[in-house]
């Protein structure tokens, strides 16, 4: 911050002496960021901490702020500022991790937070993640060092190996050819929809697998009219989503329908000639609506599904009362959840790929394979700190070896534990209850590699066995229909598709976009839901296009040939 360094030069000779004694500042981002690089008589290179046996001695400090995902919890009276993983940091690596505040990042509370630290000039950290707004903001403000040139210098082969996995995913941390941000790597297809569907009301109905969209329809009707539940009233539908936010959720059955028919609401993706295109217009949608629409008037969708939200739609799905819903291999979990067998004692489960269309083809939505950006304070001096930390992650905590101190998990008694000579991942079996370890590190959680998730658990589910640490650990956590699941997912990969445009709000967008897009759910909610007929998708088109769509669309593309280029 200016001030600091108008200070810095006024205090020169005080800091020399300093350093002299074997301390020095590994941040400029206030008084919280106090890193020692070394002890008198340990080589300094460019005033810059060393490494002695793979730990800085005495420990150097790194600060950060935290927002802890809820699922994130704590045992032995710990907590997001003294965990068992800082602790590891610094007796291993000799790094202190130290929070300027951690927040539970419900109702956005983290993301409040950072803005307002941004808004008022507070003293930043040396590192901290972002996302999506907030990640922009974080790159408009100049406070940040250019991580991908860092990352380059410093990261370790297994990081920039896993990150070769993903090279689009530092376009939405790159501005003016800098990438401000660096990407924190999420496992691949972990959010693509698959068709769950009731495999006892199937066995009961004598009903065949689906697998184009006509054989899924033959399905819901047997499901709304063929009384599955055996209780001679109908009271049942073929499928169950939550429409008010969107129609092409992972957690919504329509995001396949549309897909069958070559469109994806929602998503920018590229035309024959490479440009973007918004999906929410395009031609083959209003075939899309047009099934859904006929669907709803056979009583197939619940008309309530118009205004219920993924919760809701998950929790009717639980209720025994509709056949199929889409959702992630996971979705067993959340959003169906154990009030299914609750409500429905022997109620069984059974996933498949997404259905073809007419022409044989499908489109999967995908999400992103990383999850917000890691960004560096400028006033960081010795950011190559950071990068030991996260290349030992990436190096030995990624995909563990057989016989290392990581072969079981993050730590034992915590996400791990000897229970009657065998490891266990059961929070329930681990004395004092089961902790998500990787909550806890600075790379969100943990290091991951996109491919690695999937193709473990489809291994495993393949051999019926696991063979590496890695697989050992996370069919550890996976149900066994959540492995048959990912052979499901990893069948259909091929046929994944993902948003675009990654870049923020364009201008057009920050005036026009959230009238584009309510306009864009009320007409598809009126057609499918209500009375207005198909063609009213051509009226919406034309006026999306007339109330900016084009100009945003323009500016979608100068942005994506800006970053790809």
């Amino acid at each position: 911050m200016k001030h600091w360094r108008k200070a810095r030069l006024l205090l020169l000779a005080t800091v020399l002496a300093m350093l002299v004694a074997g301390c020095s500042n590994g941040s400029e981002s206030g008084d919280h960021g106090q890193a020692n690089s070394g002890t008198e008589g340990t080589p300094i290179e460019g005033n810059a901490p060393v490494l002695k046996d793979g730990k800085y001695d005495p420990p150097v400090v790194i600060t950060t702020v935290r927002g802890m995902p809820a699922p994130a919890t704590y045992k032995n009276g710990e907590s997001a500022d003294d965990n068992v993983h800082y602790r590891w940091a610094k007796e291993k690596l000799g790094i202190e991790i130290k929070n300027l505040w951690s927040v539970v990042d419900t109702n956005n509370a983290y993301d409040t937070k950072v803005k307002l630290a941004l808004s008022s000039n507070e003293s930043l950290p040396d590192v901290l993640i972002a996302f999506g707004e907030t990640a922009q903001l974080l790159m408009e403000s100049g406070k940040f060092q250019d991580a991908g040139e860092l990352f380059d210098k410093y990261a370790g082969e297994a990081w920039k190996k896993a990150m070769a996995e993903s090279p689009t995913a530092w376009y939405e941390y790159t501005r003016d050819g800098k990438r401000l941000g660096i990407p924190v790597l999420e496992y691949e297809y972990n959010f693509d929809p698959l068709l769950w569907a009731r495999e006892d009301w199937m066995k009961k109905l004598g009903l065949q697998p689906p697998k184009t969209l006509d054989d899924y329809e033959r399905m819901l009707d047997a499901f709304a009219n063929g009384d599955p539940d055996g209780n001679g009233k109908k009271d049942t539908y073929g499928a169950v989503a939550g429409f008010k936010n969107s129609y092409a959720d992972p957690y919504s059955f329509s995001s396949l329908v549309f897909g069958a028919y070559g469109a994806m609401p929602d998503m920018w993706l590229k035309n024959p000639d490479g440009s973007l295109a918004y999906g929410s217009v395009q031609p083959q949608i209003k075939p899309a609506l047009a099934k859904l629409k006929e669907w709803v008037s056979k009583g197939y969708i619940p008309k309530e599904a118009s205004i219920w939200d993924v919760d809701k739609a998950g929790a009717f799905m639980a209720s025994g009362r509709a056949g199929s819903v889409g959702g992630p291999y996971w979705a067993d979990v959340w959003p169906i959840g154990t009030d299914l067998q609750k409500n429905t004692p022997g109620a069984q489960l059974v996933t498949y790929e997404a259905p073809t269309g007419p022409d044989g083809g499908r489109m999967i939505p995908g999400k992103p394979n990383y999850i917000g950006g890691i960004f560096i304070n400028k006033n960081m001096k010795n950011p190559e700190i950071f990068f030991t930390y996260g290349n030992y992650l990436y190096d030995n905590i990624a995909d563990p070896k057989p016989g290392s101190e990581w072969e079981h998990g993050w730590a034992k008694g915590y996400d791990w534990d000897i229970v009657d000579g065998e490891p266990t991942y059961d929070f329930n079996k681990i004395p004092g209850g089961g902790v998500r370890v990787f909550f806890y590190s600075l790379l969100y959680h943990g290091p991951r590699i996109p491919s690695q998730n999937l193709l473990a658990l489809n291994n495993v589910a393949i051999h019926n066995k696991a063979q590496t640490p890695y697989e050992k650990i996370w069919s550890g956590f996976a149900t066994p229909l959540e492995m048959k699941a990912a052979v499901s997912v990893w069948n259909q990969r091929d046929s994944q598709v993902k948003n675009l445009f990654t870049g923020g709000n364009t201008p057009t967008m920050k005036e026009k976009w959230d009238y584009l897009r309510k306009i864009e759910l009320e007409t598809y909610g009126k057609i499918v839901f209500g009375s207005d007929p198909v063609d009213a998708f051509d009226a919406f088109v034309e006026q999306w296009k007339s109330q900016g769509g084009e100009q945003i669309t323009k500016e979608v593309n100068e942005w994506y040939k800006s970053v790809s280029e």
